[in-house]
């Protein structure tokens, strides 16, 4: 038996509908679609206006329209007091009278370090390695310090310390600790009595 594919050849296609119709169903069904869509939300839009109209105070002028004027209503044109500032005048006429004994006070700062001489150091790193040690040293010369490394033995093995200073005042010390932290080299600051 010979069936004709090109015609569609088959009995089925006899009892199938015209495609014409079929288009007709389905543009009947979106149009259908997009309409319940826009009334759910025009009317979500209309319920949302009237809350928000529900929910609104009353405005000034209504509310005094409204009510009726009975000898127990206020004012509406009552401001609040302003308020008072009395510590001008309070506080330039108050005292205080303050007993201290003279053995209390402490001595100045400045007389005390007057008497010992006290010398800053910066530590600019301690290294196992003599060449680390040397290569510290050449980083601080190119910053312009005057570094010196002191070699110290102890039990657990010989370091190189790179020091900087000594420095007589601290202003000149965190100069010095200032250049060494742009360029990223840690210090450690020791004061030592000179």
């Amino acid at each position: 038996m010979a069936r004709d594919y090109a015609r569609g050849g088959s009995r089925k296609s006899a009892s199938r509908k015209p495609a014409a119709s079929r288009r007709s169903t389905a543009s009947n069904k979106q149009p259908r679609v997009w309409r319940w869509y826009g009334a759910g939300v025009l009317s979500g839009v209309v319920g949302c206006l009237a809350l928000y109209l529900v929910t609104l105070p009353p405005a000034p002028g209504e509310e005094s329209a409204n009510a009726s004027p009975g000898p127990s209503a206020k004012p509406a044109a009552q401001t609040p007091p302003k308020p008072r500032f009395d510590f001008y005048t309070v506080l330039p006429e108050q005292t205080i009278d303050v007993e201290v004994e003279p053995a209390e006070v402490a001595q100045p700062r400045a007389t005390t370090t007057a008497n010992s001489k006290e010398v800053y150091l910066l530590q600019a790193g301690s290294f196992r390695q003599r060449e680390d040690a040397d290569r510290r040293r050449a980083e601080l010369l190119l910053l312009g310090l005057e570094p010196r490394i002191e070699e110290s033995s102890a039990d657990n093995g010989r370091w190189f310390r790179v020091f900087v200073g000594p420095f007589d005042s601290r202003s000149k010390m965190a100069k010095a600790r200032s250049l060494t932290a742009g360029q990223d080299i840690d210090t450690l600051l020791l004061k030592r009595e000179g």
